[in-house]
């Protein structure tokens, strides 16, 4: 295997530009599941402080989404990509992310990692990041390169007067670095990316957004997945259930189920849809 391998990239950068890697078939389906989440909002749909007049709304891991987002995920330009990044033929579809900044000016993302926020850890841990819209490098998502292997830092509570404010605060993460204050000292990457391009990236790599300006739109999807080696995670705030026996619904999305299990157990439950059916 080569550096310019794109698992051997994606292992060592924990971020990948793969330009049209959709087809149109599959990219149309992503965009009509995206619709489908923004007319059927979920328990996790919140506008988010936008510091401007803009809209800035996100919705996530909407419990009754699964249906409609398996078959695109099982899509052979997606469910092949995922296996042959993690290397293995067995891979899950954890969840999905909608977000849509548009009317006005809106923040930009704060830099965070992902997996502060999830409980899960492990090497095949993938976003697919899907954008509807062209958006030059400027306006795009941005990585701090190889920063998946650094610190797992607390995550940011998107505070609209500091984003670097921690999600937790417990102790148990250090806090998040002031990254936009210091960009040069940090190897910050992105690109230009069009409608059938994919941006793929390790949760845990450090990541932000450019805000958005009048007469700007942005519509994109995350999708975002897990492999045989992922593993539960302890977060701040979590109870196995042995400590909070409370029942659950049975509608509940898998990802909350999950964190009722013990940490160290492997990260999986009949709810999440295998890639390969």
């Amino acid at each position: 295997m080569t550096v310019e391998d794109p698992a051997a990239r994606f292992l060592r950068d924990g971020v990948l530009h793969l330009p049209g890697a959709l087809p149109a078939e599959t990219l149309h389906a992503a965009e009509a599941a995206y619709t489908w989440s923004i007319e059927h909002p979920g328990p996790g749909a919140a506008r988010l402080p936008a510091r401007g007049d803009g809209t800035f709304y996100q919705d996530l891991a909407n419990p009754a989404a699964l249906p409609v987002y398996t078959p695109l995920v099982r899509a052979p330009a997606i469910a092949d990509l995922v296996t042959t990044l993690f290397g293995q033929p067995d891979a899950w579809f954890m969840y999905e992310q909608i977000f849509l900044k548009e009317n006005g000016t809106t923040r930009r993302t704060p830099w965070h990692q992902d997996t502060p926020y999830l409980p899960v850890e492990g090497r095949d841990l993938l976003v697919m990041w899907i954008t509807f819209e062209p958006v030059d490098a400027a306006h795009a998502l941005e990585f701090v390169r190889g920063s998946h292997n650094g610190p797992l830092y607390d995550g940011s509570r998107f505070d609209p007067d500091d984003d670097t404010a921690p999600l937790y605060g417990t102790g148990d993460f250090p806090p998040l670095p002031d990254i936009e204050a210091a960009r040069a000292a940090w190897d910050i990457v992105s690109w230009d990316v069009r409608p059938g391009d994919v941006l793929l990236f390790h949760p845990s790599a450090l990541h932000g957004g450019a805000p958005t300006h009048r007469g700007m739109r942005r519509r994109t999807l995350s999708l975002r997945f897990f492999g045989a080696n992922a593993r539960v995670a302890q977060r701040p705030g979590m109870k196995p259930v042995e400590q909070d026996a409370r029942p659950l619904p049975d509608d509940v999305h898998p990802l909350t189920r999950m964190r009722r299990v013990p940490p160290g157990a492997v990260f999986r439950d009949p709810g999440f849809p295998s890639l390969r059916g």
